[in-house]
């Protein structure tokens, strides 16, 4: 009987926003939800994310953000993502990112946007779903 695989799921902070309280729970919401989670820490440049998604095997990215960077930082981490070959990846977004550049992230490649107060399991529910119809698809 063959065991399947847990997602794997790289939560990081991009720039040089300094606060991680909402990424660590997250990230542990996740775990506890049987996810395997690999969390870069503070301070990731584009680079350092994508290459640790590529070398993690990620299946789904979470990019935590409250410094308001977000419409600089994303673009060039899911350009770092397709460099490598990795658009098949999910990438998920939270923290403070107004309603109106919601729109913009979803136009580069950003699936979801959970904001302050998102309900961990609605996050978890996303994941899954979206790891699933990717599975189902036959997306590596």
């Amino acid at each position: 009987m063959s065991e399947e695989r847990r997602i794997r799921v790289v939560v990081a902070k991009p720039g040089l926003d300094g606060h991680d309280r909402g990424a660590k729970v997250v990230a542990r919401a996740l775990r506890d939800a049987g996810m395997e989670v690999i969390y870069t820490g503070l301070r990731q440049t584009p680079e350092m994310i994508a290459e640790t998604a590529l070398q993690e095997d990620a299946d789904v990215i979470g990019l935590s953000i409250l410094s308001g960077a977000h419409k600089e930082l994303f673009p060039l981490i899911m350009a770092r993502l397709k460099e490598k070959g990795m658009d098949h990846v999910t990438v998920v977004a939270g923290g403070i990112i107004p309603e109106d550049d919601i729109p913009f992230l979803s136009q580069i490649g950003i699936r979801g946007v959970f904001g302050p107060g998102t309900p961990t399991g609605e996050i978890i529910n996303f994941i899954r779903s979206t790891v699933a119809e990717k599975k189902k698809a036959g997306s590596p």
